[in-house]
């Protein structure tokens, strides 16, 4: 039977952290949601966030600043912060624990750190619109970025902990022409000035939650751009978002569709998720099979990655067969072509990890004949 495997505290922390962040910007089923995208089992992250927040609920707030935070950053600005249970404003107070978000009365609920609060918005902000913030520090810490909520925010709404807010996006947006114009830069610069891209993307994809923003074509298109640009996580959770929302404007089998799912898969395989990244590049050379051809270029060159990652899956007689095989049809559909060469280095590529890990089991063999 296979041990549990161990997880480091940072890892947790992460974990709990990005749950956090889903349930403040109020996407259904965070703890499902970031299970997923994270490939943990949902009842062990349940029981981290459980215990971190029994953890925060039992802590006492600092009784002085810190010396490295100023309690006139940590506040929010005025009118932004409402109490679930009365509606009215809450206001920031010193209390002997500190500086706490309280309601006037009748209202009982307890107090809300405010450090707590104002660290769980700053995230938010930084998630979702960072140029907002200036690079006063590096990172950019989230009590500094909380001041400049009402630029992106128009209410927050706070429940029971510091991590329960509700988040109200404003109902206007800026006019199509300008974001079109940002993303035509975006896509000039994506080469040549990566960070500058980054920071146009961003300022199109201010307040959109991948998980729960309604469908839009020039946001999927900025998301697929701003996907290329990361790694990890992120960089999946923009991918996905951009692939479902094509998928439902355009089909499965559009060519957009099938550009942003081979950027889905790409972003899978980087993150190390080999198996979710062999199922959507078979996926999509199926598609690519129905659509363009079974031996056209694409097809073939998408079965050949599907062919590596098999490989780093373990399965390394499988993959050397289909990457025999791609190369075979390949040569034959398109003679001459440079990828055909590209296939074969990798498939040497392969035989070599192979005989290079043969001698060791060979010998030990010998070694027991003898």
């Amino acid at each position: 039977m296979a041990k549990p495997r161990k997880y480091t505290s940072d890892v947790i922390a992460d974990a709990v952290r990005q749950v956090e962040a889903a349930r403040a910007t109020g996407r259904r089923g965070p703890i499902s949601t970031v299970a997923r995208e994270l490939h943990l089992d949902r009842r062990l992250l349940q029981s981290w966030a459980t215990k971190a927040r029994a953890q925060a609920a039992t802590a006492v707030p600092p009784t002085t600043p810190r010396a490295d935070v100023d309690n006139d950053l940590v506040v929010l600005p005025d009118g932004l912060l409402h109490c679930l249970f009365c509606q009215q404003p809450m206001t920031a107070t010193f209390t002997t624990v500190g500086l706490v978000y309280d309601c006037p009365p009748p209202c009982r609920r307890p107090p809300l750190n405010a450090v707590a609060v104002a660290e769980a918005v700053g995230q938010v902000v930084l998630q979702h619109a960072a140029r907002l913030v200036p690079a006063l520090t590096h990172p950019k810490r989230a009590v500094i970025a909380a001041i400049h909520a009402h630029r992106l925010i128009t209410r927050i709404t706070a429940g029971e902990h510091p991590a329960d807010l509700r988040i109200t996006w404003p109902a206007t947006a800026r006019p199509r022409h300008a974001l079109t114009e940002e993303l035509r830069l975006a896509r000039q610069l994506a080469t040549t000035d990566p960070a500058r891209a980054h920071r146009l993307l961003q300022s199109i994809l201010a307040g959109v939650d991948p998980a729960t923003t309604a469908i839009s074509t020039l946001h999927a298109e900025a998301a697929h751009l701003l996907a290329t640009l990361l790694h990890g996580i992120t960089a999946i959770r923009w991918a996905d978002y951009t692939h479902r929302s094509l998928t439902h404007l355009h089909g499965p089998t559009a060519p957009p569709t099938l550009t942003a799912a081979h950027t889905l898969a790409t972003a899978h395989r980087q993150a190390g998720h080999h198996q979710r990244a062999y199922g959507l590049y078979r996926q999509l050379a199926d598609h690519l099979a129905d659509t363009v051809g079974a031996d056209a270029h694409q097809t073939l060159a998408v079965r050949a990655t599907s062919a590596l990652v098999l490989h780093d899956l373990g399965h390394h007689e499988a993959a050397r067969t289909l990457l025999v095989d791609v190369i075979s049809r390949h040569r034959h559909a398109h003679p001459g072509h440079p990828a055909t060469a590209r296939m074969v280095d990798h498939l040497d590529r392969l035989r070599h990890l192979q005989t290079a890990s043969s001698p060791t089991l060979v010998g030990s063999a010998t070694g027991r004949r003898a």
